[in-house]
């Protein structure tokens, strides 16, 4: 009996228990999906591109975040996982992603609060920063400096993938969306409306931020030169490339580090 006791709470200790997905109305009514896990000080999690608040389980840094005691906030932004996905125009125009992330905060009625963005969540999470002023610490992963041009070709390319002109260098993205059921319109609607914060504007930023990315990613420019940008901010070049350093060990030790 002992013995089947012991394997029973082996088995258990294996399993990956699902935190329970919760829902608000955000400010034009849109159903925005969340989690919300833990007691502590409330560190907000944002996902990147044709990815949802899925792509944070199981990694390093959300364990390690947990542990430490943290309250962790992880949305899926509108048009991704559980969220609404409208098809107009409007519901993307005018920082609309962001305007979601802020509100969330007021509907769990928090009044101060750190954020990591990855990849396309950093591109929300720079504009954030420069209307939230709640927001007191800030990581901007797997994301460089070109974000900031209004032209931005690599957004362009991919908001014209989404709309039906496929590229060599997009056919993979475009693929992939469609092997997990992603919302190609909402794909397209969110390229095409992304937030641009221009370098001015990252000069106001007075919240204390740390820019983090792979040693093997360069694929939204240089790291270094967004640090650059960035009054209060440090900068950590880690292993990996742009799909897995997220995930990595040392990416959560230097978040934790740095909070």
């Amino acid at each position: 009996m002992k013995s089947l006791i012991i394997a029973v709470a082996l088995l258990l200790s294996c399993v990956s228990v699902q935190a329970q997905t919760k829902y608000f109305n955000s400010f034009d009514d849109t159903k925005i999906a969340f989690t919300d896990e833990g007691d502590g000080k409330p560190i907000l999690l944002i996902h990147g591109f044709i990815n949802t608040r899925k792509s944070w389980e199981n990694t390093a840094l959300k364990k390690d975040l947990i542990a430490k005691g943290f309250r962790v906030i992880i949305p899926d932004l509108r048009g991704n996982g559980d969220s609404d996905k409208p098809h107009d125009d409007e519901a993307y125009a005018h920082d609309a992603e962001v305007m979601d992330l802020m509100f969330l905060m007021a509907e769990l009625k928090i009044s101060k609060y750190w954020a990591v963005g990855y990849s396309r969540g950093s591109i929300l999470l720079a504009k954030l920063l420069t209307k939230d002023k709640r927001l007191k610490k800030a990581v901007l992963g797997g994301m460089g400096i070109d974000f900031t041009n209004r032209n931005w070709k690599r957004r362009i390319m991919f908001r014209d993938a989404f709309n039906g002109k496929i590229t060599a260098e997009t056919e993979g993205a475009v693929a992939y969306a469609k092997s997990i059921n992603a919302d190609l319109k909402s794909l397209y609607l969110q390229q095409k409306h992304q937030s641009v914060t221009t370098k001015k504007q990252l000069q106001y930023i007075k919240a204390k931020v740390l820019v983090i990315a792979g040693d093997k990613d360069n694929d939204n420019g240089s790291p270094q030169a967004l640090q650059a940008a960035i009054g209060k901010s440090k900068l950590k070049i880690v292993s990996g490339n742009h799909n897995e350093t997220y995930k990595t060990a040392e990416f959560s030790k230097a978040i934790c580090a740095f909070l």
